[in-house]
């Protein structure tokens, strides 16, 4: 099985490109994706149901500072979490950063790019932007029917890729290197399909 493959492990989805070490729990039906990091070395992670963290973010906390991210969260790509809690129905989004005790209320988004200060709290409800972070709305209903598709879709995605439908390319399999691909060459790269129809 390729590094950058997605396995099923009981009720969870985790990439095998993903580092969790220490004290951590996963929740049913959450799905860590590729070059995620979940550090559970100075504190307990708890990660609740249906959880999504997307490629390359990072999770962790304080010395003696548990981080607890409850249920229906989804954390963007490339996001740093490194506070106290996350509650449930909330996203994280791409890049955002959470530093060391802050809390996040249920039913927020924090947007791309925003940095949380630490310390800071951000109530239930609430939409954050900016760096730093400030409540600048109340959450709306486009933006919890959001959150419900990308937590819906990153869940069917995590299924489909650990029963083998999306391949990474393989040099050894087509007998080309990604440069003779056309990879880094100023050349149009190829399109690869991992169906048995390629034009599906």
């Amino acid at each position: 099985m390729s590094l950058h493959e997605i396995e099923r492990i009981g009720e969870v989805y985790v990439a095998r490109s993903a580092i969790i070490v220490g004290d951590v729990t996963l929740g049913e039906g959450c799905n860590i994706w590729h070059h995620v990091v979940i550090r559970g070395d100075v504190a307990p992670i708890r990660l609740g149901k249906r959880v999504n963290v997307q490629d390359g973010s990072v999770l962790h906390c304080t010395h003696d500072v548990p981080l607890e991210i409850a249920d229906d969260v989804a954390i963007g790509h490339l996001a740093c979490v490194h506070c106290k809690r996350v509650g449930p129905n909330t996203l994280v989004a791409t890049r955002a950063t959470v530093l060391d005790d802050c809390e996040i209320g249920q039913d927020c988004m924090i947007g791309a790019g925003a940095v949380v200060p630490p310390g800071t709290v951000i109530p239930d409800g609430s939409v954050a932007l900016g760096m730093p972070a400030k409540v600048i709305r109340p959450i709306k209903d486009r933006d919890r029917e959001y959150l419900r598709r990308v937590l819906t879709h990153y869940r069917d995605l995590a299924r489909r890729h650990a029963e083998g439908e999306f391949k990474p390319f393989a040099p050894e399999e087509t007998g080309r290197t990604a440069s003779q691909a056309g990879f880094g060459t100023g050349e149009s790269p190829p399109t690869f399909h991992s169906r048995e129809n390629p034009g599906a």
